[in-house]
């Protein structure tokens, strides 16, 4: 039998886990920190698709809305905010401070906002403006109507915008090494991964616990364990950045850890427009928010026919999000990382285009063709589709997870430290807001045009454009490849 190094067992446990001994005290705070990054994330998500689409007079409809005209506008004026900001502070200043700004909005919401929601929302005035435009167009007056809802739809949406990637990967980017992201990165995201496992469980607890009248309890309760998170979030950081990465073997100075970042929208937005690699990243980017968002809406609209009720609405999306969990901590950690190591970037960063195209064309195809569906599993339609679609989301959010996040992650290193601040966050920030608010434009302009005022009767104008963009998001990956990646990861 084989022994030493050149055993099964050993060889094994360095796919598994390829990190030597003196890396640990780096790398297990990040990855903790990306679990209580993603753990929260997948909170807020499970909340503000509940209580925006099951509110009054609301719907699936007004998602694209949010995305479109409210989060859009809110993630270019947080980007140019942050851009000032880094010019001011430094880099731990600045992530202290964000996290901080976060936490006091889940408290305000919680403890504050939503006990008074019936009497600080406009209902009256919202009936009547109902009235006079005709309730087709009732999904413009609900955002009015549900602000306070909305409201934190929009942070929700801007903690995976700005916390996740522009300040966790960026953190991330900045204190690792291409050798170091090979070997850790896939770690990371089984960390979050670990984090959607629970997300689920925790939410169904607080939503079976307290359900109908006291959903308040639930929403505060899980409010007080995203507090904990931010504080744990922080403390980590402040851990690794004064205490750890001291250590010259887990971090060689290339760049200072803690200064600040003179940075500028314009400046990043022209960055990507003179590197082809940004421009390919970008596509990449705007692809994925653009196919997952003209798919998921559908989807979003056909479970609340099937769950109307707030509280089984975001109990549903918590198992949807422990499956998800589930999934991509198997993939990431069994597969992802050594696929990456011995298939190359390429072959990993074309399977999410791939998969993602292939299950939305699917589910879209079924969801107009009602007919093909089985009819021996004794479930009506509508729960067939919901069911398939739920598969689909999480088939997109495995593909994210296991593999887009790490692609692209990795694609940033091998830039100069200015390319990667300044591109980075153009693209991390506005390009993921642009594929999603690209989707919700073209979902309010077909909702305009068909006059009906819902989602679902659009459907099958968005198949040529998934297939359009997923084609587009392909030709990226490989004129990327050629570009650039060929020049630091294998391929073969």
């Amino acid at each position: 039998m084989a022994s030493g190094d050149s055993s099964p067992l050993t060889r094994w446990r360095k796919r598994l886990w390829p990190i030597q001994a003196y890396e640990l005290k780096k790398i297990l705070p990040l990855l903790f920190m990306k679990f209580f990054i993603s753990f929260t994330y997948g909170v807020l998500t499970t909340m503000k698709d509940a209580q925006i689409v099951t509110a009054r007079g609301s719907g699936a409809e007004v998602i694209p809305i949010l995305k479109g005209w409210i989060v859009l506008p809110v993630a270019l004026g947080t980007t140019l905010l942050y851009s000032k900001l880094s010019n001011l502070f430094k880099r731990s200043t600045l992530f202290y401070g964000i996290i901080a700004f976060f936490m006091v909005f889940v408290a305000l919401y919680a403890f504050v906002l939503f006990p008074n929601i019936e009497n600080l929302s406009p209902h009256v005035t919202a009936d009547r403006l109902v009235a006079w435009i005709g309730a087709e167009n009732g999904h413009w007056v609900a955002i009015y109507r549900n602000w306070i809802q909305a409201l934190f739809f929009v942070m929700a949406e801007l903690w995976g915008s700005v916390v996740i990637f522009l300040l966790f990967w960026g953190f991330v980017n900045h204190i690792c090494n291409f050798q170091e992201a090979k070997r850790s990165y896939n770690l990371f995201i089984v960390g979050g991964d670990m984090a959607q496992m629970f997300t689920g469980p925790l939410v169904c607890y607080f939503a079976g616990k307290y359900m109908s009248d006291q959903f308040g309890l639930a929403v505060q309760s899980l409010a007080c364990c995203i507090l904990c998170f931010g504080v744990a979030i922080m403390a980590l950081h402040w851990l690794l950045t004064r205490k750890i990465l001291k250590d010259e073997r887990l971090y060689q100075a290339h760049a200072p850890l803690d200064v600040k970042t003179k940075l500028s929208l314009w400046d990043s937005l022209k960055f990507i427009a003179r590197s082809p690699a940004l421009r390919y990243i970008a596509v990449m980017v705007i692809a994925y928010g653009l196919t997952v968002s003209l798919t998921e809406v559908t989807w979003k609209a056909n479970l609340k026919l099937a769950y109307p009720d707030a509280g089984a609405y975001q109990s549903f999306m918590a198992r949807v999000s422990s499956s998800v969990g589930l999934c991509s901590f198997i993939i990431t950690l069994f597969f992802s990382g050594y696929l990456i190591r011995s298939l190359g970037w390429r072959f990993c960063a074309l399977l999410p285009p791939t998969v993602i195209g292939i299950t939305s064309l699917t589910f879209l195809t079924l969801f107009l063709n009602p007919s093909w569906l089985p009819t021996t599993w004794n479930m009506s339609p509508l729960m067939l589709i919901v069911l398939f679609g739920a598969f689909q989301n999480v088939s997109n959010k495995v593909m994210k997870y296991a593999f887009f996040d790490a692609t692209k992650e990795m694609s940033y290193i091998p830039l100069d430290a200015e390319s990667k601040v300044k591109g980075k966050a153009a693209i991390d920030v506005v390009g993921s807001r642009l594929g999603k608010s690209g989707a919700a434009w073209i979902q309010i302009a077909l909702i305009q045009i068909a006059g009906t005022g819902s989602v679902l009767s659009i459907t099958h104008f968005l198949l040529p454009l998934i297939a359009c963009t997923v084609v587009f998001w392909i030709l990226s990956v490989r004129a990327l490849n050629k570009q650039f990646i060929t020049q630091t990861v294998p391929t073969t």
